[in-house]
């Protein structure tokens, strides 16, 4: 099953990966994710690191559906 990752944490996460690229992750971009993928594991059902991993998958290497 493919965990289905709402478009606003896809944005959070291209933020912090832009930021982790260039060097300058704040802690406040890294929160917003953190606090989103807990906040969207716990309204799915679906583990926060099954959520992270897709995540991360999705904005860091590309994949879709």
């Amino acid at each position: 099953m493919t965990i289905d990752i709402p478009d606003t944490l896809i944005a959070l996460e291209t933020t912090a990966w832009e930021e982790i690229r260039a060097g300058r992750l704040t802690v406040k971009t890294a929160a917003a994710v953190h606090q989103g993928v807990v906040a969207f594991a716990e309204a799915s059902g679906e583990a926060r690191l099954a959520v992270e991993e897709r995540l991360k998958r999705i904005v860091r290497h590309g994949e879709t559906g």
